[in-house]
């Protein structure tokens, strides 16, 4: 009888220390909730400090690198636009006006036979009809200068028809 009271007060024991352990105590006074915390899917990973914003260049020298503007080009001893030549007029007068920041410079070149002063008049030329295509297209006349550079400043240095025809162009460089 006295192991059956003994058993049974250490199930009392043992009853009250697991009650008393699952309580709570209550605090005192109103509870003001947590701030609101905006979940995020978990990556498993966090930046050690706060990214950088992406910077996007838009430069004059950074959109020329990019070629942004295509140049065109000539028949010998021509300044008229070609039809082709037109087509990739209207596509750089497009981009020239949805980017009205710049200014551009027209360059007039042409290939290596003829004299240096004739090829430098017909760059000029060149140079000069591309300005009025893009000039009626819309691109105030203003932000457009034109330089010839004759025969200076080849694309393609062969001695024969295919490289030449190469030189015979006119290029576009956009100016802050």
């Amino acid at each position: 009888m006295q192991n059956k009271n003994l058993i049974l007060g250490l199930l009392f024991v043992v009853t009250l220390i697991f009650l008393m352990s699952g309580c709570k105590k209550k605090e005192a006074g109103p509870k003001t909730p947590p701030p609101a915390v905006q979940q995020q899917p978990s990556t498993g990973w966090t930046p050690e400090k706060p990214a950088e914003q992406l910077k996007i260049e838009t430069t004059a020298d950074y959109y020329n690198k990019q070629g942004v503007l295509k140049r065109i080009y000539f028949e010998t001893n021509k300044w008229a636009i070609l039809p082709e030549s037109r087509e990739i007029l209207k596509k750089n007068a497009e981009w020239l006006l949805s980017h009205q920041e710049f200014k551009l410079i027209v360059e007039g070149h042409c290939d290596e036979r003829n004299t240096e002063a004739y090829n430098l008049a017909l760059g000029e030329r060149r140079a000069n009809a591309a300005k009025e295509f893009l000039v009626g297209l819309g691109i105030p006349a203003s932000k457009i200068q034109t330089v010839s550079y004759g025969e200076n400043k080849p694309i393609c240095e062969e001695h024969n028809e295919e490289c030449w025809q190469k030189n015979r162009r006119a290029e576009f460089i956009l100016t802050e």
